[in-house]
């Protein structure tokens, strides 16, 4: 119950990749034989990630994973402009962490709200965007309460003031149908671990006229943008990750929403005291973020490891850092509100039968944990039927 940390790779993905470790081990920049394969292998695999999004093969990069996309973009486009950036205050750390650092550089990093449901008001985008922004970079649905901005009404601001805009799409590719060329996006940050490919293996969409400079220097690979040598396993099973999830998406959307929604629902009538965080419908299929007041996150998700079941408080890779969530602080959440909320993603793999033994065993959990809670004489915490 954890697949926005991560997902199960598929067994088509996983066979597509296995000559590329063994017997199709050449060099792409080599021009023998077996070079010459892994390069038309790449290439096939960039025309598939590019199908997923409609866009043209010329504008995907290849990287390593969202993380670099993010840096790349935010990065490699204001060395063309420097000046202002534009983002949201529940960002992932991918970009908050570069913008904070070009902001040591002399770059003024503006920071959207949000109102209670994690959704950005395009207005004050309209209030805050000037001739000195050089990007804009805002999330397409938010890796913890599953929010989806506004992303149509933000590019057709953007390209108003003829500003490129940014997308984070890492939670949202392979989830909902997402158009480049329909949606106005310059560029797209896209993670293969997300959508049931390998990890370590990403893609940046750049879209044609957009120019950026290097981030990683050095052989000269994918254009000059991204030197190193080519992943070839990787990139060839994120290109089947992209392929099947465009064949399936409706499939897909369909069978991940009607597990959330049953989720929600049997969550929220069989435990008290318990709210749904994010907006309630412009969301992503697969994501419900709860807070059970009186209960520590934590020690929700120990429990729920304890009885089989994975699940988090927010984003993975934050949780070394043992910090607040900062999407929570940003939506006004309380202190007790953030430190019992608990984040829930169902994926492809997922069933009916796994979402009836997830609640049960939540509210067995929930009701354990209220019992030793510091909270306990301030909730009733009655029982629902």
């Amino acid at each position: 119950m954890d697949n926005a940390a991560s997902t199960q790779i598929n067994d088509d993905v996983l066979d597509s990749m296995l000559p590329y470790l063994k017997e199709q081990y050449g060099n792409p920049s080599s021009i023998h034989r077996y070079g010459r394969l892994a390069r038309k292998a790449i290439e096939k695999a960039r025309k598939q990630i590019a199908s997923l999004i409609n866009a043209d093969p010329s504008e995907i990069l290849i990287t390593s994973g969202g993380t670099e996309s993010n840096n790349t973009a935010i990065k490699g486009i204001t060395k063309q402009n420097p000046g202002q950036i534009i983002t949201s205050v529940i960002e992932h750390d991918a970009v908050l962490e570069p913008c904070k650092e070009l902001s040591k550089n002399g770059f003024d990093i503006d920071y959207l709200p949000v109102n209670q449901f994690g959704m950005v008001n395009p207005l004050d985008l309209k209030d805050c965007i000037s001739k000195k922004t050089s990007l804009v970079s805002i999330m397409f649905g938010n890796n913890e309460v599953g929010t989806i901005q506004p992303i149509s009404e933000i590019s057709k601001i953007c390209h108003e003031h003829e500003v490129p805009f940014h997308t984070d799409a890492v939670q949202a590719i392979g989830k909902i149908p997402i158009d480049v060329k329909e949606l106005g996006i310059d560029l797209l940050s896209i993670s293969s671990h997300k959508l049931y490919g390998p990890k370590g293996i990403g893609a940046l969409f750049i879209k044609n006229g957009i120019v950026i400079d290097p981030v990683i220097l050095g052989g000269g690979q994918e254009h000059g943008l991204r030197s190193g040598t080519e992943n070839v396993a990787n990139i060839v099973g994120f290109g089947k990750a992209c392929e099947i999830a465009k064949n399936n998406l409706l499939e897909n959307m369909i069978h991940m929403k009607k597990l959330r929604d049953s989720l929600v629902k049997k969550v929220i009538n069989k435990i008290p005291e318990v709210t749904l965080n994010g907006h309630p419908e412009t969301r992503l299929p697969n994501n419900a973020h709860f807070t059970f007041l009186g209960v520590n996150g934590e020690d929700l998700i120990i429990k729920l490891d304890e009885n089989g079941i994975a699940a988090s408080t927010g984003s993975a890779c934050s949780v070394n850092t043992q910090k607040a969530s900062h999407v929570l602080q940003a939506m006004d959440f309380s202190h007790e509100q953030i430190t019992g909320s608990l984040r829930l993603t169902v994926g492809i793999f997922n069933d009916q039968t796994e979402i009836e033994q997830t609640v049960n065993v939540l509210k067995k959990v929930v009701k354990e944990l209220r019992l030793v809670s510091p909270f306990k004489e301030k909730y009733s915490f009655v029982s629902k039927n």
